[in-house]
């Protein structure tokens, strides 16, 4: 699934070429994951795309208002498939296009999905504000005190806490299990035994990986292209991510897999080692 810097990503190819493109047509394929594609298909023509931002995981398209109104946006979640990219009008269109936008100069702006787990909805700027507002903090945002302070006192295991939107937002499992390497933490450990060096450590883990993550257009592991149709490089650097079974970089010994909240997590068994189990006194 497209995780924060494949989003960045996304949103930095968007917003260097859509601002200012007036929307002309709107072509749908399947509409299951659209919210209301009447509301797409009837109110996006006309409009003029203002900005792209992003927050999170999910992408926000500013549209110009129309008579007053609110400020639309057209709110989309990439889902774990999904592609938006925009292309000329004559290049044939890849199988599994689903929203095809026609722009004035040409060009087309197509969102491509093969398993249809994305989002995208037409809502104004007040129902993006309360769907999202749910949302946690942003990571790249965060001083360091702010984030040990979110995270100490917390009774969750780490990995799933770090995998909680409503903590940090657009960190998802590739990139949790990268930062958690190479800060040394074992995924299961408890937020709140974690100590001030490790939280330290965790923290600046986190943005180097990310950034790092960025610079390199994100990771191209499934089906991830950015909005040039170009694959991401930053796999290339992966340390334990998909690697169950290889030698670890740092130690050698062999990565494992196991679940932690529903997701598989890898982790070097020696350079992150495991709680221990405190056993109960026996019962007199």
């Amino acid at each position: 699934m497209p995780e924060l810097p494949e989003v960045e990503t996304v949103a930095r190819g968007l917003r260097a070429t859509l601002p200012g493109r007036c929307i002309l047509a709107v072509r749908l394929g399947k509409t299951d994951f659209l919210d209301d594609p009447a509301a797409i298909t009837r109110g996006l023509p006309g409009r003029t795309i203002e900005g792209v931002e992003r927050r999170g995981k999910f992408l926000i398209l500013w549209l110009s208002r129309g008579n007053g109104a609110p400020r639309p946006g057209l709110l989309v979640h990439l889902g774990m498939t999904g592609q938006l990219m925009v292309l000329p009008a004559a290049q044939p269109a890849a199988r599994h296009t689903h929203v095809v936008i026609h722009l004035d100069d040409g060009r087309e702006l197509r969102y491509a999905d093969m398993r249809r787990f994305g989002q995208m909805a037409l809502l104004d700027e007040a129902a993006i504000e309360e769907r999202l507002g749910g949302l946690g903090a942003e990571p790249l945002e965060l001083d360091e005190r702010a984030f040990c302070v979110r995270i100490a006192s917390r009774r969750a295991r780490i990995k799933a806490l770090l995998l909680d939107q409503h903590v940090l937002r657009g960190i998802g499992n590739m990139y949790a299990d990268e930062s958690l390497w190479r800060a040394r933490i074992h995924p299961t450990r408890l937020a709140r035994t974690l100590r001030r060096k490790e939280l330290s450590r965790l923290y600046c883990a986190i943005r180097r990986v990310l950034e790092r993550a960025i610079e390199l257009r994100g990771s191209s592991v499934s089906d991830y292209l950015d909005a040039e149709g170009r694959t991401g490089e930053f796999q290339r650097l992966h340390r334990v991510y998909g690697r169950e079974g290889k030698r670890c970089f740092r130690c050698k010994a062999k990565v494992r897999r196991m679940t932690v909240a529903g997701r598989s997590s890898y982790f070097c068994p020696c350079c992150q080692p495991a709680p221990r189990v405190r056993r109960r006194p026996a019962r007199a």
